[in-house]
Formats: structure tokens, C-alpha cells, sequence
């Protein structure tokens, strides 16, 4: 198989048809685009509503050696909570080092997790470490759990269990919204691996600028206003870009969209590191973006706009299977996610 995410097929093929129903404590389980399970016991135990004191639970593997891995990986899995209508409390942390590792790698990336950690006032309660020959750079998985705002995220939003659907079962016609600017992990982490590269052609000032994008990378404050500004369904933009991203979020509702590439945000220290690696910016690791169904996708971006939160209205959804992008008078259908371009900088790493 390949480098990176796998594909849909074999998710669906030897992942989700392996995988029983029989648990009526898992309110909301695996599934293609879902990044987050809700469980609860409340509604069973004393008849309150499904959602209401519910536990949101998410993990993520960061495999890229790069210097921030641990920080990425609680940053990627706290993410996913807040883009399912969720309020991340803890993570525990599981660090698998390579033999020749020393200490002073552990500590340095316990100190990256805690400082991603306190940056989304959470708390490190546990987890595993061990040094294995089975790897050759550090595997780091983030497991977050929080809770669900209230019953919110289950009567309103279908990713995250809705018992009850505001739009009688047809999410079309509905404003793509995205946060931010795509590919700022990509770029952030680029621009810490290959500055020197960078600088053979590029000024300091761009390289700053792309390492800055490291500061962009929650989408908590987003998420927040989202929720209070009637969101559809939300979706954090990381593995396989904004194309990855739209794909998933097509599949998970079941509508068609059509997308005008020109009005995709993007930064212009993530063109040029782009260009320089020949990367495709559409397909480039995004987390720190969050794309945004709404009924009122110009409602919601000047909520966030009003909190000084850049976003943007990128199309809109249908009532067809299509999945296009539009730019100028080229039309482009999105095909299933293909590995993220980051993977081209580290293929030899990875190996």
C-alpha cells in the first residue's frame, strides 16, 4: 500500500466491514470523513437524551520526522474535536522511539505535547512510551477526548450522531465556507525541515512568513462560532489538502459541490514553498483550515470575520453525485484522496 492515508476502498474493504454495530453506548463510531466517536452512557442509564454528557474521542499517528511531531499530533486529534462540535478535555499520548533515540528526544517531545497541550488548556493523562527496533523514526499517536456541547452536535450537525435533521434529509444548496488559508501545515512544517533550501532562493522574509503559519493551526475558536451560527457540518482540513477535505465531506452528507478554485484562500508563502518543491497546494497537509457547510455561508463568514477570523464562502453544495472544481473555464472532477504532498519531501525518510 501506499505512503500515508489509506484509500477509501481498502477503509471500506478491511476496515468498516470488519467493524460490528453492537454497542449502544457508541452513539457515533467510524465511518468515511469521521474524525471523531461520540459514547455516552447517560441515555441508557437515566433516560436523558442521546448526546447530552456525551464522551467525543479522537486519535491521530503522526509518522512525518519532522521537529513538532508530538505538538502536531495532540494539535491534529484536538482539532478533530472542536470540528465535531466538541470540547477537547485530555489526551493520552502513545511514543514509540527508535533504538539509537536518548533520552533528551523523549523529553523534547513531551515538552512539544504539553505545549500544544496548554495551548488548548488541556491535560496529558496518560498514555505509553517504549523504544522498539521495529521503527526507524518516532510514531507518535494523540488520543484527545473531550465532551459534547450539550446535545448540540447531535440534534443539529449529521457527523456527529444528529437524531434529528434541520434540512429534512437534503443538504444541498448549501455554502462551502472555508477558515483561514489552506495548507498551513504543510507549509509551516516545510519551512522549519528545508529553510535552508528555501533561502538559496526565497528572502527571510518569506521564510518567515511560512514558519509563522505554525501559529494558525487551531481551529477551536472557528469551530465555536460555527456552532453558534447554525453550521451544517464542519470538516478540519489536513491529510490530502482542501481536494482531500471536499471529497470527504461530499461523501459524509451525500451531495454534490461545485467549487470555484480561484476563491480557495491561500497564503502566498504556501504558493512559493510549493512551487520550490513542486507541490500541488490543493493537496498539501491543511490542518489549522475549517471547511464549513452552511444554509447561510455569508451569515457564518462574517461571524467569524467579526472575530477577526478570516473565512470565505468557496461554493456550494447540490443535489447531484458531481464533485467539481471550477477554474475559469476548466472544470475539474475530484477524484478519492491521493497521499498527501507532503510525503514527496520525506520519501526517502520513509522508506
Amino acid at each position: 500500500m501506499r505512503t500515508g492515508k489509506i484509500s477509501e476502498s481498502i477503509l471500506k474493504r478491511s476496515v468498516l466491514r470488519q467493524i460490528g454495530n453492537h454497542k449502544e453506548e457508541v452513539i457515533k463510531g467510524a465511518g468515511i470523513g469521521e474524525d471523531c466517536a461520540f459514547l455516552s452512557w447517560n441515555s441508557s442509564l437515566s433516560g436523558q437524551a442521546a448526546g447530552e454528557g456525551a464522551i467525543a474521542v479522537s486519535t491521530q499517528a503522526f509518522t512525518l520526522p519532522v521537529k513538532n511531531s508530538a505538538y502536531l499530533a495532540v494539535m491534529a486529534a484536538a482539532n478533530n474535536l472542536a470540528a465535531s462540535g466538541a470540547v477537547p478535555k485530555a489526551v493520552f499520548l502513545s511514543l514509540v522511539l527508535p533504538r539509537e533515540a536518548e533520552e533528551g528526544l523523549l523529553k523534547e517531545l513531551m515538552e512539544q505535547a504539553e505545549k500544544c497541550s496548554r495551548e488548548w488548556n488541556i491535560q496529558i493523562a496518560g498514555g505509553h512510551t517504549e523504544v522498539s527496533g521495529a521503527v526507524g523514526i518516532p510514531v507518535i499517536t494523540a488520543t484527545v477526548l473531550g465532551a459534547a456541547l450539550e446535545a448540540e452536535p447531535f440534534t443539529k450537525i449529521p457527523f456527529a450522531g444528529k437524531t434529528e435533521d434541520p434540512l429534512n434529509g437534503k443538504p444541498d444548496n448549501m455554502d462551502i465556507v472555508v477558515s483561514k488559508w489552506i495548507g498551513l501545515e504543510g507549509t509551516f512544517i516545510i519551512a522549519g525541515e528545508k529553510a535552508e533550501e528555501l533561502s538559496r532562493r526565497y528572502p527571510p522574509g518569506i521564510i518567515l512568513g511560512a514558519k509563522e503559519s505554525g501559529g494558525y493551526l487551531s481551529v477551536a475558536s472557528e469551530a465555536a462560532i460555527a456552532l453558534k451560527s447554525g453550521v451544517y457540518t464542519m470538516h478540519d482540513i489536513r491529510n490530502g489538502g482542501i481536494f482531500g477535505a471536499l471529497w470527504e465531506v461530499s461523501r459524509k452528507i451525500g451531495v454534490g459541490l461545485c467549487v470555484d478554485l480561484k476563491k480557495i484562500p491561500v497564503r502566498q508563502e504556501t504558493i512559493e514553498v510549493c512551487e520550490f518543491f513542486d507541490l500541488n497546494p490543493y493537496q498539501l497537509l491543511s490542518g489549522g483550515a475549517l471547511l464549513m457547510a452552511a444554509a447561510d455561508g455569508r451569515g457564518l463568514v462574517k461571524a467569524l470575520e467579526e472575530e477577526k477570523i478570516p473565512a470565505c464562502v468557496i461554493g456550494s453544495t447540490n443535489s447531484t453525485n458531481d464533485k467539481i472544481v471550477v477554474n475559469q473555464e476548466e472544470i475539474r472532477y475530484l477524484e478519492p484522496p491521493a497521499p498527501d504532498e507532503i510525503y514527496k519531501l520525506f520519501k526517502e525518510d520513509l522508506k
